[in-house]
């Protein structure tokens, strides 16, 4: 259902014309400025910024992040507990060795029950393809 415009030219949906936008001219005429970075960029570009560090009288050139970690570990090396348990969180988050779960070992029991299950998976997988198979060779025997 239309609604029909007010007599006076103004109301809901029907502003003043002084304050409508005029015909080509947008609300926004700038716009977004051009290279306005999000947060997120800036704090990668941020820690990929390299700074120069001495090291024992040696100057090397590291990532931001990079001193911040080594940072971290001088202050942890020193006694600070906070820089201890936040090295060590960081250290368990992006561990990349094995994890505690896979160095468990099985009981005998459990992998039997294992195994059974990988038989079962194995058997019903190579029934799946000599289906597919015979399939494969009843089409094309009836094409000819």
């Amino acid at each position: 259902m239309k609604r029909k415009k007010s007599s006076t030219g103004t109301g809901y949906g029907n502003p003043p014309i002084q304050s409508q936008f005029k015909p080509g001219q947008s609300g926004n005429p700038r716009g977004r400025p051009k290279g306005i970075l999000n947060f997120a960029t800036d704090l990668k570009r941020t820690l990929e910024a390299p700074i120069t560090l001495n090291d024992g009288g040696k100057t090397k050139r590291v990532s931001t992040q990079k001193a911040v970690l080594l940072r971290m570990r001088e202050k942890a090396l020193k006694g600070d507990a906070r820089a201890l348990d936040r090295l060590l969180d960081f250290a368990r988050i992006f561990s990349v060795g094995p994890t505690e779960a896979s160095t468990k070992i099985v009981s005998a029991d459990d992998q039997a029950i294992l195994d059974a299950f990988r038989e079962e998976l194995l058997a019903a997988a190579r029934a799946d393809s000599t289906d597919t198979s015979d399939e494969g060779s009843t089409s094309r025997g009836s094409n000819e």
